[in-house]
Formats: structure tokens, C-alpha cells, sequence
């Protein structure tokens, strides 16, 4: 998976490279699909929400020029995947989740593979999380509609934020905070579930 689907693709960072290697995919997903957890496509994780390609999970990470020290917010945590390679970077990592039961899930494998730099909590994604602001980082791993600014506002300066969105059309964007606003940059026509909110 590494070499062919990463590697290959051009993701390059050695700690980014590294933690795709350390967290074993196939504990993120059902046993049903554990024989094709290692191929390069999302796959469901229930409640009408998927586990990311591994590509663009490396791809996600790596744009984001993480640092051992950082402090970074996840927002759609689903199966815990995303947040465990994030984990295995930064110091620090806050992931929140609309849907109650994956945040549970999340929580108990995380937890059983021995993660103790992860937060997480169940709540509304397009609020972010305004307590444990500012963050070093934001990776939103479901499409908004339109930049959330609300999440924007909890980054430093110079912070940096990587965003599927679009409903129909989705586009990955890189968000990087300035003193007078953000900066905005488009990187790859994307496809995620789209971001919703609490019922």
C-alpha cells in the first residue's frame, strides 16, 4: 500500500510515510472487509460514513507540514484512522464527530492500541473546538458546503487548515491563517460525505 499507492503518488514526508506504516488499517474497518482494508479506496464504516482512501489520507496529512509539536483538531472522526496517523506525528490531537456511536467506537480501538494524545468528542463539526483553541492545525475529513470561518477563527496565525468542499463539485482546499484574514489555496478535486450537522 506504502510504496504503490503513496509512495508512488508522490507523498514523500518521512513522518507522514512512517505513521501510514505504523497504524494497521484493517483495525478500522468491519471484519467483513479486513481481506480489502490495504486497497486504495474509502470504505463504509456504517451510519452513512467511510473510511478514507489511504491515499488521500496521506495526501491530507502531509499538506499540512505537521510538526512533533503541534496541536491539531480533527474534524469527522469516524472510524479513528485519520486521528491515529495524526497521533502518531503530533503531540496533541482533538477529533470531534456529529455521530455519537463512531466517537464510542473511536474511542474504545484508539484507546485498546494504546493512543494517549488523542481527545474526543461528540458534537457539531461546524462549531469546531473553541476550548481546546487555538490549533497549530485543522483537517476536516467531510465536504462543508463552504469554508467554515467559525473553525477558522480557532487556528494561530499561520495555522493551517485542509478542507474538502462543494456539495456537487468538491474541491480539496489548503486554508492558512494571516493577522488579517486567511490565505487560500486549491489542490485536487476531492469526493467525501458531505459535513452535516447535529439533527
Amino acid at each position: 500500500m506504502i510504496e504503490e499507492q503513496i509512495v508512488a503518488r508522490g507523498v514523500s514526508d518521512p513522518a507522514v510515510l512512517d505513521a501510514m506504516r505504523n497504524v494497521e488499517r484493517h483495525l478500522f474497518v468491519a471484519k467483513s472487509l479486513q481481506a480489502i482494508a490495504y486497497s486504495d479506496e474509502p470504505l463504509p464504516i456504517g451510519y452513512g460514513q467511510t473510511i478514507s482512501q489511504p491515499y488521500i489520507v496521506a495526501y491530507m496529512t502531509e499538506a499540512l507540514g505537521l510538526k512533533k509539536t503541534d496541536k491539531v483538531l480533527e474534524i469527522g472522526t469516524g472510524s479513528g484512522y485519520q486521528a491515529a496517523i495524526l497521533a502518531e506525528i503530533v503531540k496533541e490531537v482533538y477529533s470531534i464527530d456529529v455521530v455519537e456511536p463512531l466517537v464510542d467506537a473511536a474511542e474504545k480501538r484508539l484507546t485498546s492500541l494504546g493512543y494517549v494524545n488523542i481527545k474526543l468528542k461528540a458534537g457539531d463539526g461546524y462549531k469546531g473546538w473553541p476550548d481546546a483553541a487555538p490549533f497549530d492545525a485543522v483537517i476536516i475529513t467531510a465536504a462543508p458546503p463552504e469554508i467554515p470561518e467559525e473553525v477558522i477563527d480557532q487556528l494561530k496565525v499561520g495555522g493551517r487548515m485542509i478542507v474538502p468542499v462543494g456539495v456537487l463539485i468538491q474541491e480539496l482546499c489548503l486554508i492558512t491563517k494571516t493577522k488579517s484574514g486567511h490565505d487560500k489555496m486549491s489542490l485536487i478535486p476531492v469526493r467525501f460525505v458531505p459535513m452535516v450537522r447535529p439533527d
